[in-house]
């Protein structure tokens, strides 16, 4: 097994690890737990700081990825590049946060008055050192991905981090700390992946501390321009993902942070229906990228074709499978089950949103490898303007269901403009009735699994209701050979039985 197919393999583990620990947590632990405020502040702090270290470092991760390979150097000093983004990251995220400590008395004054955001109020500025820590993480990430080294990175941040959160939890439900505690305690593990990671790095011998040549000092301008380039896309990119939450808080006029603690925990369900899609694209965009330096359209075609099958395939069997199994979600939730009860239909759309983004399979991928990747950075950062324009008409009117209806329309038109301008430029659309035919088997399995009348134990009943409805979509997506890949598995299994 060569590195990179090495690393995809441990890369792919951690990623359903980290996501069943994520799901085990928010779904698990916090309804149990933690109150609805409590998870609302939760979702709402991460998405913040995920943005602030993201603007306040201005792109200054894509700089490392792109420029770093051209001042390598054996010494390990590699022109002072390391010093460069050590002093980038510090005056940016310095001046970021003079503009932010700017507007805190009028953020602060906002939410003073509102019921339900006590805990954005008291907390407001765990925000910044947090936003700072990952900061710091995420250069340290990027630098370590330079000399293929990301499986440790990934790890910590997708596994440890909510090993920590999880034992945090468990200490507030034995009553030996308080969830000002649990604040703190994550920022402290935050502090530990860093240090870990930045022990990792550095025993490496990959970098060193040196002076900032006059080559690298004579490309700044250059840097500048494409870390504001590559923020403007990334930053778009992440808010189309967490704009909802960001105008829930805003927006909606009552409970802020309960309502947030409800769509968040339904977003990170819905999450689950990406999973293969993360987990394909990792290979895809390497296939890809090797594919536009070859100018072989045709392979392009055909992972743009199978991509979309496979992740619709597989993405509308989970869509369904937490549908069908509404009633022992609703349970898992426990302690808020009422409230997650009237509002199932938000994951509904939520999860459409998903759907749609992973069938349109590796389209965006597609336009930034290629000489328009500009577009790419139009598509996402108009889109963004979309989802605005849509939450803030919505969700006055229908509250959480118009950031949920915002998040489908935005996905929508996302692919949309992607797909078209693939189809237009290369020539490239990976529609067929293979398509239709999984959107038929899909409404088959569905119905059964709502009218199946099985067990009142609630834990068998998800078992068997399971059971019947895989087999059921399987076996129709096996006779009308949606996907010869997955007819291939299954004539294995098969062969291997008899």
């Amino acid at each position: 097994m060569n590195l990179l197919k090495k690393q995809g393999f441990y890369n792919s583990i951690i990623l359903y690890a980290g996501t069943a620990l994520g799901f085990f947590n928010l779904v698990i632990l916090f309804q149990r737990i933690l109150t609805l405020e409590e998870i609302g502040f939760f979702t709402i702090m991460n998405t913040i700081t995920l943005l602030y270290a993201q603007i306040a470092s201005v792109g200054v991760n894509n700089i490392i990825f792109k420029y770093l390979p051209h001042f390598r150097s054996d010494d390990k000093k590699h022109g002072g590049f390391v010093t460069f983004v050590i002093t980038w990251c510090i005056i940016s995220f310095v001046l970021f946060t003079l503009i932010f400590l700017f507007f805190q008395n009028a953020i602060i004054r906002h939410y003073s008055n509102d019921k339900g955001s006590e805990l954005f109020v008291r907390y407001f500025y765990y925000l910044i050192p947090l936003s700072f820590l990952t900061m710091v993480y995420t250069v340290i990430e990027s630098l370590a991905i330079t000399v293929f080294k990301n499986v440790l990175s990934s790890f910590l941040r997708e596994v440890l981090l909510r090993v920590f959160t999880m034992v945090s939890v468990l200490l507030i439900a034995a009553s030996l700390i308080n969830y000002h505690d649990f604040l703190s305690i994550y920022m402290a593990a935050n502090v530990a992946m860093i240090a870990i990671l930045l022990f990792t790095v550095y025993k490496g011998g990959d970098f060193k501390i040196a002076r900032i040549s006059p080559q690298i000092l004579n490309k700044r301008n250059e840097f500048i321009k494409y870390g504001f380039y590559t923020l403007l896309s990334s930053t778009s990119a992440a808010l189309i993902l967490n704009l909802d939450n960001i105008m829930l808080l805003a927006i909606n006029k009552t409970q802020k942070l309960e309502v947030l603690g409800i769509y968040g925990t339904f977003f990170a369900i819905a999450v689950v229906i990406s999973l293969p899609a993360k987990a394909l694209n990792r290979t895809s965009l390497q296939i890809i990228a090797q594919a536009w330096a070859d100018n072989d359209l045709p392979k392009i075609g055909k992972i743009y074709y199978k991509t979309s099958v496979m992740q619709m395939l597989i993405g509308a069997l989970l869509f369904i499978g937490i549908i069908v199994n509404k009633n022992f979600v609703i349970v898992l939730l426990h302690k808020h089950k009422e409230e997650f009860t009237t509002y199932f239909n938000v994951f509904i759309v939520v999860g459409l949103g998903y759907l749609v983004d992973i069938t349109g399979g590796v389209n965006g991928y597609i336009v930034n490898l290629s000489k328009y990747y500009r577009y790419t950075t139009y598509f996402i950062v108009g889109s963004v303007f979309f989802c605005v324009a849509a939450n803030w008409l919505l969700i006055p009117k229908i509250g959480m269901m118009g950031a949920a209806v915002s998040y489908f329309l935005t996905m929508f038109v996302l692919n949309f403009l992607y797909w078209i301008f693939v189809k237009v430029k290369f020539g490239l659309q990976p529609f067929d009735k293979t398509h239709f035919l999984i959107v038929v088997i899909s409404a088959i399995a569905l119905l059964a699994g709502l009218y199946l009348q099985l067990s009142h134990n609630v834990y068998i009943d998800m078992i068997l209701r399971s059971a019947i409805v895989g087999t059921i979509y399987i076996s129709l997506a096996y006779l009308l050979k949606i996907s010869d890949d997955v007819n291939q598995v299954i004539n294995k299994i098969l062969n291997l039985k008899k």
